[in-house]
């Protein structure tokens, strides 16, 4: 009986200690995927259109926008960068959040759907 007891006790202790792995395993899963959702944030032409993706939204882009870096973006889709080079965003262009442009993108970002 002795034996039985002690046998059921070490089953319960593998069993936690493999639950709390899944779960360390779970959240470290969870924290990538919302630092992904971040990276894809960003303003983009898109039928002639400046659009803003932000948190798995799609909005129009009602005013000019500064970028963490201090690149400015246009409602018209011109680009000031920071070191004061200008350009035209073209459709599927895209600014991230951090300034940094994306040239014909193929793919909506938030959709992965072809433009």
């Amino acid at each position: 009986m002795k034996k039985l007891t002690m046998l059921l006790f070490a089953a319960i202790a593998c069993t936690s200690i493999a639950t709390a792995q899944d779960t360390t395993k779970a959240k470290d899963k969870m924290h990538h995927m919302g630092s992904m959702k971040s990276m894809k944030d960003c303003v983009m032409m898109k039928d002639g259109k400046m659009m803003v993706m932000k948190g798995g939204e799609t909005t129009a882009m009602d005013q000019e926008m500064t970028m963490t870096n201090g690149t400015v973006v246009g409602t018209d889709g011109s680009v000031k960068m920071k070191d004061g080079t200008s350009r035209q965003l073209k459709d599927g262009d895209c600014v991230y959040m951090d300034g940094k442009v994306k040239s014909g993108m193929k793919k909506d970002p938030m959709t992965k759907k072809p433009m």
